[in-house]
């Protein structure tokens, strides 16, 4: 059988990159017609499963059927039989590549996914034997979870979603370095605070009697001067519109400032300046960013809101209206806004934040979230308002420590108890506006920081967070296995010294869960 999946496996690489383009096209194609669909009143467990699973199970199905009876684990038609039964997946589609779709696909669908899940019980540790004739979850994960990849220690836990039931476990409530998996609390506690429809409006304001124009900086980390706003709040079009009001007014040339004041604090991260990291403000275009790049590391400008006022400036010019400035404004009092765009909602930042990995949202969305608690909107409040709100929704917080919303602090410190419980509670009915955390986690091969992985494993059926720093390595999500259970799982390792070893030794743990039938 080995020697059998060995000689194969090859050929069913090269059929995952030829059916890639075509089950993205499929995954188009299947979600409009799955939107009218009705929802069942009761769901069995695999109806349950096949509404829980996201886009990535359609694009499995597509992947399956076209690569033929024989995947990367030597398993048969079974498993195209099985992805092309939980073809009833919802979820957003965030595009092919490594940047952001050309539009914002918020989460009107999300409130779907998952939409069967039961109350979920207390977790408990255990290592149930498994079914008759079954393997047990330790034997598969023990020694895949053992590997010297893996460096000096980790932690794993995995559980029944449905259920909540701990299936597995390794010091669950241990807390280590979790770089981005951290993001998967930050928009928990945005999404709680604030609600997934909530919007961050960036406003042109007149002061009265002065002839002055501010832009006030709203905290929206997804503003955009490009031409193509793809959907995005855009700067132009607020200069086009606050132009149109000034010329109305016959102000032809004024003065321009911008307020900052939103957020407090220290603009740059305790890492100091990073590529994946601009100085967090209230108001800036394009996350900084000096080139036309959408995700990952690039050179930031040093001061992002001053960027974004002379941008402003420019588009003000172009429609007719030449300005002074720009300098900080020294006061917004009594300010009347005339012109004012809005981010898309919150669910659809939360979406791109986690497919891509995005620092710049998610320390814009702990300030924001520290706005909603009454905290000082810097890296101080927005951690404790994040533990607050997660402490609100009853997840365990024994052994976590926040310092930051993206996970670049190297001092956070969260659990694999946490993680899952999280994952677990974004499906439950009692947290609807959860739901984007789900949807937004990158699937295997096709969206996101998965995008070049599980090229010849569970392309399609692991959906995960990632979490990558220097001696760190961790992941995050969900996968559905053979018995057709929908499962939560996160593995933290620490004291790595290979990233991309243990990156590997990662994926292939959670390719045997998928892969696994335990009971």
């Amino acid at each position: 059988m080995r020697r059998i999946a060995s000689a194969v496996r090859p050929r069913f690489a090269r059929a995952v990159r030829t059916a890639k383009p075509q089950a993205t096209r499929l995954i188009s194609t299947v979600r409009p017609l799955l939107a009218d669909l009705p929802r069942p009143r009761s769901l069995s467990t695999l109806q349950y499963t096949a509404g829980a699973a996201t886009a990535g199970l359609v694009l499995a199905a597509g992947v399956v059927t076209l690569a033929g009876p024989w995947d990367a684990t030597g398993q048969r038609t079974a498993e195209r039989d099985r992805a092309t039964a939980l073809e009833h997946a919802r979820g957003a589609d965030h595009g092919p590549g490594r940047g952001p779709a050309a539009g914002p696909r918020p989460a009107p669908s999300a409130g779907a996914v998952l939409a069967g899940l039961g109350p979920a019980t207390s977790p408990v540790d255990t290592r149930q034997a498994p079914a008759a004739g079954g393997t047990a979850l330790a034997d598969v994960l023990g020694p895949l979870l053992g590997s010297a990849a893996l460096g000096e220690g980790h932690t794993a836990v995995v559980v029944d979603a449905a259920t909540g039931k701990r299936l597995y476990g390794v010091d669950p409530d241990k807390g280590l370095t979790p770089a981005s998996t951290t993001k998967l609390a930050t928009a928990t506690a945005a999404l709680n605070a604030l609600g997934p429809d909530h919007r961050f409006t960036t406003r042109a304001a007149l002061l009265g009697g002065t002839r002055e124009l501010v832009l006030v900086g709203g905290g929206d980390p997804t503003l955009t001067a490009r031409a193509k706003s793809g959907g995005w709040a855009s700067l132009r079009t607020l200069a086009t519109r606050t132009a149109r009001t000034l010329r109305e007014r016959g102000i032809h040339k004024i003065a321009l400032s911008y307020d900052t004041s939103l957020f407090t604090g220290p603009a740059l991260h305790p890492i100091g300046v990073n590529d994946n990291l601009a100085p967090v403000s209230s108001l800036v275009a394009d996350e900084g960013r000096t080139d036309d790049s959408t995700s990952g590391p690039v050179r930031r400008v040093a001061d992002p809101a001053k960027d974004a006022a002379r941008k402003f400036a420019g588009f003000l010019k172009a429609a007719g209206v030449d300005t002074t400035g720009p300098a900080p404004a020294k006061g917004t009092d009594h300010a009347e806004t005339v012109a004012s765009v809005s981010s898309p909602p919150l669910s659809a930042l939360v979406e791109r934040m986690l497919t891509y990995s995005d620092n710049d949202i998610a320390e814009a969305l702990a300030r924001q979230t520290a706005l909603a608690a009454g905290q000082p909107a810097d890296f101080g409040g927005g951690a404790k308002a994040i533990a607050a709100q997660l402490r609100k929704l009853g997840l365990p917080l024994t052994g976590t420590s926040f310092h930051d919303g993206s996970g670049l602090d190297r001092a956070d410190r969260v659990t694999a108890d946490l993680l899952t419980a999280i994952l677990v509670e974004a499906g439950t009915p009692a947290h609807p506006g959860l739901r984007p955390l789900l949807t937004g986690l990158p699937i295997a091969h096709f969206t996101g920081t998965l995008t070049s992985r599980y090229a010849d494993g569970a392309a399609g059926l692991v959906h995960a967070k990632t979490g990558t720093l220097t001696g760190v390595n961790t992941l995050a999500g969900t996968v559905v296995d053979q018995d057709g259970r929908l499962l939560a799982f996160a593995f933290l390792a620490s004291g790595t010294t290979d990233p991309m070893a243990a990156q590997a030794a990662l994926d292939r743990t959670a390719t045997a869960l998928a892969a696994c039938g335990c009971g």
